[in-house]
């Protein structure tokens, strides 16, 4: 099994390589642009594997991506590769656009010219897997259910509108050109690699430094938490057994209001790693995010129902291993945090302007 996974570099990407890689025996070429979010650190466990390669390019170059296509010869595509940070997206919507919608318009144009040229059993058995995200289907009120497959998109911010633009390209190719494409559609993942500029690893690094622990407006807001080694497992399943044409939604089943996540980390710190003080005391409310959706929930029924899927992790298990990995690998954040992303808060163009 030859597998190219697009965005591989990056936090999920990463643990599916990882996962297809070390677990699966699958053969992996990584295509990454290695923007600010993509590291070759996140791919150590696998440098030296004879079953994975890594190809630095840029998915909305199509030479670049058709060259790939020819070379490694791919049994399926995951496509992972995207900008994923709304507070990011609302200060440079730009990247959002030509990234999420032109670079999938690109690869899924490459890809179909690649399975055209196919014979028997390969073409029939190729797939293509769009991996998206649960914030195309916008936000849920308190008492308003779970997204499941047939909720309506009502994207509310530049990064979760070019997310559903492109879903909606990768419907379009399977419906109009027969081209063997099926999308996922993740809750909020979290656990070790996660890039930290993001909630989980941000408030744990700030705790560690003694700096303050920003939750938006009142820290009410909901997610649903998946952990991403349960998300490559998912994903890998998906691609192997799901409906072509089809959307799964993959959720962990772990609703939590964000206050509520950033104290059990807290707590988790003040026994692992005691301070002079609680760390609840660094908790800071700032200025909520423009159009923050309230709450995000997945329906996982059918990839539990008809793949087999169940979430090995709880948000309990999880969370406890996050921070212990972070606390345990600064190898992998100190070179981001000194380099790249200090801790800022990003998101504010908007409120400036």
């Amino acid at each position: 099994m030859r597998i190219l996974i697009t965005g591989g570099a990056g936090f999920i990407g990463s643990a599916l390589v990882r996962h297809l890689v070390q677990e699966v025996g699958a053969e992996v070429l990584t295509l990454d642009k290695l923007t600010y979010a993509g590291t070759l650190s996140s791919l150590r466990a696998v440098e030296q594997a004879p079953n994975h390669r890594f190809l630095r390019a840029d998915i909305c170059d199509r030479r670049a991506v058709a060259a790939a296509l020819d070379d490694f010869k791919p049994d399926r595509i995951y496509h992972l590769a995207a900008e994923s940070h709304v507070d990011r997206s609302l200060d440079g919507p730009a990247d959002f656009i030509s990234t999420n919608i032109v670079g999938t318009y690109t690869l899924l144009e490459c890809a179909r010219q690649y399975w055209l040229g196919l014979d028997g059993a390969r073409k029939s058995g190729f797939r293509f897997l769009h991996v998206s995200t649960d914030e195309v289907y916008g936000s849920l009120g308190a008492d308003d259910g779970l997204f499941t497959e047939q909720t309506a998109y009502d994207p509310s911010s530049p990064y979760s509108a070019s997310k559903a633009a492109s879903d909606h390209l990768v419907t379009s190719w399977h419906r109009s050109y027969g081209f063997p494409a099926l999308i996922s559609n993740c809750s909020n993942n979290y656990g070790p690699y996660h890039f930290p500029e993001k909630l989980i690893p941000l408030t744990i690094l700030n705790a560690v430094h003694g700096k303050e622990l920003p939750v938006y407006g009142n820290g009410t807001n909901v997610r649903d938490w998946l952990y991403v080694e349960d998300h490559a497992r998912a994903l890998h399943l998906i691609g192997s057994e799901g409906r072509l044409g089809e959307k799964y939604n993959v959720g962990g089943r772990n609703e939590r209001r964000n206050i509520d996540v950033v104290t059990s980390i807290c707590r988790i710190l003040d026994r692992v790693r005691p301070g002079t003080r609680p760390h609840e005391s660094l908790i800071t409310y700032v200025t909520d995010r423009p159009g923050h959706d309230f709450r995000y929930a997945i329906d996982a029924t059918r990839l539990e129902q008809e793949l087999g899927w169940r979430a090995q992790e709880t948000f309990e298990t999880g969370i406890e291993k996050t921070v212990l990995w972070y606390l345990d690998n600064d190898w992998w954040w100190r070179p981001l945090r000194e380099t790249v992303y200090a801790g800022t808060r990003l998101g504010t163009a908007v409120n400036a302007a």
